[in-house]
């Protein structure tokens, strides 16, 4: 007899259409999900005790969640009318600026020089995240994201919880037909070689529109972490390995208060031990780059560390001072870690997370390999600098968005990690992004062009793409659409002379548009094919000129996913 899981691989190996019927079909006590998501691989993930912890995690949480998006509309509301975000003062911060360690980190959480990421939906890529590269190195530990490099369909997140499920036992496969002459290919892992796995759950702003509690969609982190947990917990704990995780887009300590209770929530429906599922959580917004230490204290008893997520924190620091025509930053591609706001964040997180015990983990090399042996050395040492840059600052690690990139970036971190490394600096540095050059044309036209190659891909479901070397995902084009917005908002002069104006954006969009299907001919053999791409990017260039140019900024790209497809 096939176990669960068994069952839940092979369903998805062939996923018929969903069955026909009402809207929405009830499952348990007040929760139901929209018809087209109840696929056979749904069928097998969403049995019953899975459908009773989510139930009840919804009943217990979500009205809290409610409360602290609201608190941050209120934030960003007073952002909006001139105040600044601060460091806070009363007892909460005079009990976590005190004496105290976190949880003692269990020995496979002691070495994370590299950890790489990728979508958990895309089988071969988290095949080949948990494999070695053709160097013979692997990466310390593997993240398998549910957030910014999957587009959060139906479809993606079902497959993605298969393919944890094959990660967490290392049996995951893929195959790889034959075609244009080449033979059949088959991906797998070696169960006994693999690095640490960890799941990165979607943000407290997003809900899963295809299950629903009282009515209400489900938090989609509530649904990621609870049936991650449930799937794979207990079964890591018993080979000696630890249930890992991390969590995003937080902005306050209360926050932080709300994702310990989901985890405890978690741990006590699963019966395992407090504490037993542990976390990293990325400071990657503004407002949490002024707490790092109330939300390290609220998470003492899980945490495994902080990490400087640098790239969304440029689209925090562009988003929060929006309204501030004395803060409009420069160039995305300048503002590095090199900047003294930003060298100070990064800082500040290691000396926080290290006074404490906690991991502090760097941000990522975001290169995919070129395509000649000069490029992908440009690239390489490019990778050295800066992965050398952050084992200087005293980070114990850092991510890698290809395995190519592993083996250099692991030879920039030469020690198991550095939790003894504490940097001096002032208690409370000066964290507020300042308002510099260089602001040029070609810094708009690499927004536009992302914007175009991401709205592609995420109109196909696809979370990230490899584009010009690099690999997009949706913190780079949030970094894109709020600078772009920001340039037009406040009619910023470029370093040129060209004035930001909507007429300027909408023919950076045609001229980029023109370049990517002149692109496309010279690469394509057959005619129609490249017509068939040219019109898939036209109307990427079409979805994304709308969302750069909105009059009212979104804080996000979305809030909730799509309902998966009815055949009704």
């Amino acid at each position: 007899m096939k176990s669960a899981r068994e069952e839940t691989v092979a369903s998805h190996a062939a996923e018929p259409a969903a069955d026909p019927g009402p809207p929405w079909r009830p499952l348990a006590d007040g929760v139901e999900i929209w018809t087209g998501a109840w696929t056979p691989t749904a069928r097998q993930l969403f049995k019953a005790p899975a459908l009773e912890l989510l139930a009840s995690l919804h009943r217990r949480l979500d009205g809290q969640r409610r409360e602290l998006l609201a608190a941050r509309a209120r934030r960003q509301s007073d952002y909006d009318l001139g105040a600044l975000p601060a460091y806070l003062d009363g007892p909460v911060s005079d009990r976590a600026l005190g004496d105290w360690s976190i949880a003692p980190l269990p020995a496979d959480l002691l070495e994370r020089r590299v950890e790489i990421t990728g979508p958990i939906n895309d089988t071969k890529m988290v095949i080949n995240m948990l494999s070695r590269n053709a160097d013979g190195d692997r990466a310390d530990a593997a993240m398998l994201d549910f957030e910014d490099s999957m587009m959060p369909s139906w479809a993606n997140v079902t497959r993605g919880l298969v393919n944890l499920c094959g990660a967490a036992d290392g049996s995951l496969s893929f195959v790889k037909p034959a075609a244009d002459g080449q033979p059949e290919k088959i991906y797998a892992l070696d169960p006994h070689d693999m690095p640490l796995l960890m799941v990165r759950c979607r943000g407290l702003h997003l809900e899963e529109s295809n299950l629903r509690v009282d009515g209400e969609p489900l938090a989609a982190g509530i649904l990621d972490l609870a049936m991650s947990a449930s799937l794979t917990a207990a079964e890591l704990l018993d080979r000696g390995k630890t249930p890992k995780y991390y969590v995003p887009k937080c902005e306050h300590h209360l926050e932080a208060r709300w994702w310990n209770e989901l985890f405890r929530g978690i741990e006590e429906a699963l019966g395992l031990p407090w504490g037993a599922l542990r976390a990293t959580f990325l400071i990657e917004t503004l407002p949490a780059a002024m707490q790092m230490e109330e939300i390290l204290y609220e998470l003492r008893e899980r945490a495994a560390g902080l990490n400087v997520g640098r790239w969304d924190k440029i689209f925090s620091d562009i988003k929060v001072l929006k309204e501030h025509p004395d803060r409009v930053l420069a160039d995305r591609a300048t503002i590095s870690l090199t900047r003294p706001w930003m060298k100070a964040y990064a800082e500040s997180l290691i000396r926080i997370c290290h006074s404490h015990g906690a991991f502090a983990m760097g941000g990522m090399a975001a290169f995919t390999p070129g395509a000649s042996p000069e490029r992908r050395q440009e690239q390489t040492a490019k990778v050295v600098e800066d992965k050398r840059f952050e084992a200087a600052l005293g980070h114990d690690g850092c991510w890698v968005s290809h395995p190519y990139f592993i083996s250099p970036a692991l030879a920039a971190f030469e020690r198991r990690n550095q939790l003894d490394v504490i940097p001096e600096l002032p208690q409370r540095p000066d964290l507020l992004p300042q308002g510099t050059g260089p602001r040029t044309l070609a810094g708009l036209r690499t927004n536009v062009r992302v914007g175009i190659a991401y709205m592609r891909g995420w109109n196909e479901e696809i979370g990230c793409v490899a584009w010009d070397d690099l690999m997009e995902d949706l913190a780079t084009l949030e970094i894109s659409r709020a600078q772009t917005w920001q340039w037009l908002r406040h009619g910023i002069v470029l370093d040129g002379g060209e004035r930001v104006t909507r007429e300027l954006v909408a023919k950076i969009f045609d001229e980029e548009l023109a370049k990517i299907a002149a692109e496309l001919r010279a690469d394509s053999q057959h005619e129609a094919a490249a017509a068939r791409q040219i019109a898939a990017f036209a109307r990427a260039q079409a979805d994304a000129r709308d969302l750069f140019t909105e009059e009212k900024f979104r804080p996000f790209l979305a809030t909730r996913s799509a309902l998966a497809p009815s055949t009704n």
